[in-house]
């Protein structure tokens, strides 16, 4: 059995798909499989810190309540986030759009986590939400594969997010109004 580690960028984004996964296998290479899920929590750039901490509490109570398997890298990092956009994204500079670089620094530290602790899998949340590129995602996520020799799995949840949202608000889990990062914060809307 594969050993997943999912990266969950928020718990109504994770709802269906741990749903989907739990009562029907993870698709892997065209077929449903049985995996052992591990959900990972980093997202060092959400802001202000109050709403890491609601988006970051509500992750553990559904997993909690679900009995979930889990693993909290509790990193807050804002300054040093805000700091590698100026220094790095930009025309002829390592990353051309922000929400690459913010990709890759999510996934990369999933990745490293999953290498060294033994897992076959990488996925994300990420691509649940039909507000993220999925391209930038998927390119992002293949090249830090190759890099540390775990394998991504896609998934496209995106036909299941207003659903989530739904069983979100049933919940009593917190709800977002926007992306995370201090640059799509904009009086509560989506602006990415």
């Amino acid at each position: 059995m594969n050993k997943v580690l999912m990266h969950v960028c928020c718990a109504p984004c994770f709802i269906t798909v741990y749903e989907d996964i739990n009562e029907n296998g993870m698709l892997i290479d065209g077929k449903r499989e049985k995996v052992e899920l591990t959900a990972y929590w980093y997202n060092p750039n959400i802001h202000p810190k109050v709403e890491y901490e609601k988006r970051k509490e509500s992750f553990i109570k559904y997993c909690q309540d679900n009995g979930i398997k889990n693993v909290i890298n509790d990193c807050y990092d804002l300054e040093g986030f805000t700091r590698d956009v100026v220094e790095q994204v930009g025309k002829d500079k390592k990353y051309n759009v922000r929400c690459k670089y913010c990709y890759y620094r999510r996934l990369e530290e999933t990745f490293r986590y999953a290498s060294e602790n033994g897992y076959d899998i990488v996925s994300t949340t990420l691509t649940r939400s039909p507000f993220q590129n999925h391209d930038l995602i998927n390119e992002v996520a293949q090249k830090l594969a190759e890099k540390y020799n775990v394998k991504y799995v896609y998934s496209d949840y995106r036909h299941t997010y207003y659903e989530g949202q739904k069983k979100a608000r049933e919940k009593g889990l917190y709800m977002q109004k926007y992306c995370g990062c201090v640059f799509s914060f904009d009086s509560g809307k989506w602006n990415y």
